[in-house]
Order: structure tokens, then sequence, then C-alpha cells
């Protein structure tokens, strides 16, 4: 299962709006004969590509699979009738699927006779496929928060430059984070004091994420990076936003209040395009909006060796008045980058946001 859990995240960033999956099947003798994983939306399951690879060897053989085999018919078929079909006699899946119109996958193979466990190494699998298990669960896009700082939490200097806090290297690791997200989202305090382009470089294969600039009284110019063509943009404004100066972009107007941009409304907007994970590198002010909403999955800190002593900090107001409210958060992984240390943590009790309805969760796209 373990393997299965490193194979499913070989599809980080292009399966949306799919789960990413894994599967190992192993002969009657308990041998590995087959592996596979989710490649791409539309493409052939894990189970599938597994079955391909182990061939004959699969009949009474085991599959071991990171998300319950599906049920429901789309551009494929369910994988469950293609495990029982392929002769399986066992399988173990580590998470259940929460999605109601495709999960009875275990219930199907049960009642083919096929023996079936669940939970092996659940924990494993639901951080790897945390993005599509929130947005099914929360009816909203998963969002990681993403900054970079000083030892003594400063994002810039008082005379506002931050070019460059953090290392290279660290550098090249928010690429990567950027490659496994659908969407990447910053501010117009962001856009304005760096002109970014968000877009992914460096990593080989990787699908450019929509680039998300929530922008309330459309201030963006013509000439920003990020209105280029290598990547998708959205432009977010407020709904009585002036927009004539932006030819040939179309923003979505979408309401907003004291903070900005609606990060309730935002997050409808994003998943309604079928964006399922989001990564936020927005400034203070939007980092604060996210976190006083609610709407802060993860949380992925780059602390630099340097101290400033003045200039902002990594987060600005959240709505947190005392120490009581304080959003808590578990440490789950720091390794060194570079020279500085990557932090990240998630929430300890989980996010929710009760002003985004649970969506009508769409079956897994075949």
């Amino acid at each position: 299962m373990r393997r299965a859990v490193e194979l499913a995240s070989r599809g980080l960033g292009s399966t949306s709006p799919n789960p990413v999956v894994g599967c190992v099947i192993t002969d009657a003798a308990g041998t590995i004969v087959g592996e596979g994983w989710h490649e791409r939306a539309g493409g052939p399951h894990a189970e599938v590509h597994a079955l391909r690879a182990a061939g004959e060897a699969a009949r009474g053989g085991t599959a071991y699979v990171t998300l319950e085999p599906c049920n429901h018919t789309g551009r494929t078929g369910p994988c469950a009738g293609a495990l029982v079909d392929a002769g399986i006699t066992r399988v173990v899946y580590a998470v259940s699927d929460p999605n109601p119109q495709a999960s009875g996958g275990g219930a199907t193979l049960r009642a083919a006779g096929v023996a079936t466990e669940s939970g092996l190494l659940a924990e494993e699998a639901e951080a790897g496929n945390a993005a599509w298990l929130t947005s099914v669960r929360l009816g909203r896009p998963y969002v990681l928060w993403k900054y970079a700082a000083t030892l003594d939490g400063r994002i810039a200097a008082a005379d506002g430059t931050s070019q460059w806090i953090s290392s290279a290297e660290s550098r090249a690791d928010v690429h990567r984070l950027r490659a496994e997200a659908d969407a990447v989202v910053v501010g117009s305090g962001t856009l304005r004091a760096d002109d970014p382009h968000l877009a992914v470089r460096g990593v080989e294969g990787a699908v450019q994420p929509l680039r998300v600039v929530l922008d309330t009284h459309a201030t963006i110019r013509p000439t920003a990076r990020v209105l280029d063509a290598v990547a998708p943009t959205l432009v977010v404004v407020g709904e009585d936003a002036d927009t004539r100066h932006l030819t040939g972009v179309e923003p979505a107007r979408l309401p907003y209040d004291k903070r900005g941009i609606s990060v309730d409304a935002l997050l409808r907007e994003l998943y309604g395009r079928g964006v399922r994970s989001v990564l936020l590198e927005g400034g203070p002010t939007l980092a604060g909006a996210f976190v006083a909403a609610g709407a802060v999955d993860k949380v992925v800190g780059y602390l630099a060796p340097v101290l400033l002593g003045a200039g902002p900090a990594a987060l600005g107001d959240a709505g947190i008045a005392t120490l009581t409210d304080a959003l808590r958060l578990r440490i789950t992984e720091t390794v060194r980058i570079g020279a500085d240390i990557r932090v990240t943590a998630v929430p300890t009790a989980t996010p929710s946001d009760p002003s985004v309805p649970a969506a009508p969760t769409a079956p897994k796209e075949h």
C-alpha cells in the first residue's frame, strides 16, 4: 500500500477534477505483477493501468488501491467491475470513496465474492489525496497557503524590498507546489509590488495552473506579466469595478466586503470552474482574509536565516483578537531546503466554511 501511495503522488497536478490514485497488484503468491496510477483526467484509472501491466498474472491475486475502486461508468467503465473481470480475489483499499455518485465499489466487489479490506495506511493515503477529498467533503477547493519569511516573521523589509528572502532552492520548490495546484491566487497588493508571473518553471511535464488575481477595483495594468499567454489567467474584480481598460480580459465579478473580494464567493466561483486545489501566494492581507474565512487547509512556510526587525508580517488581520481564538496548527514536516527550513503544518481542527454550501458532488471523470 505504501508503494501505491507513492505511485498516486505521480498524478498530482494532472488529474483534477479527479483524485490521485495508485494501485499495486500482486499474484496469488504475493509477488508484485502490476503497478499503475491515475495519470490524467479522462485517462484510464490506476486499477486499469495496473491490470494491464499484470495481465493474466492478476487472476487469483490481490489489488492494493489508495482509494475505494469506483463504481461509476463514465468515459471508462467502473474499476470495481474491471477487477472482478480480471479475476482479482482480494482488494485492499486505504480510503473509502466519499463521493455518493461513484462510491459503492467495495459493495460491488463483495457481492461478486471478492474479499475486501479497508483502512490500510488510510492516513498516508488521505494526506496524498487531501485536495480531492476536501473538495468532495466541503464543496470548495482545498487551499494551501505558502509564504516565505525571515526567522522573525517578516516577508519584506521596511522599505518594501523582498527579493530574495528565501533561497533559490526554496523558490524552485514553490514551482513544484504550483505544478501540483489547479490555481495560484494572489491579490492586487502582491501584483503591484512584485508583478509576479505565477507560471510554473523548471518542472517537466507540468500542467500550468490557472493564475487568479483578486483585484477589487480593477487596478491591474494591461502590461502585467500575469496576463501573458504562458498560462490561463482569471482576473476577479468587484461587482462595480470599471474594467474598460482591460481589453481582451473577461473578468469575473464577485461581491466584496471590508476585506476585499469575498473568499466564500471566490471559492464557489473557482469550484464551479473545476478548480479543486488552490495555492495561495498572496500577501498578508489576503492570507488574513482566508484564515478569517476558515479556508486554509495547509500552511507551508519557508523560513530563511535572516533577521529584519521591521517590515510586514507574513499574516495580516485574521479576525483573531485573543490567544484563545488562535488558529492552532500541527506540524507535519520540517525539511531543510537550501539555507532555509520548510515547515508544513495543518490546522488541528478540520477547516470548514459553513457559508459555502456543500456543492453537489460530481462523479469522478473517466
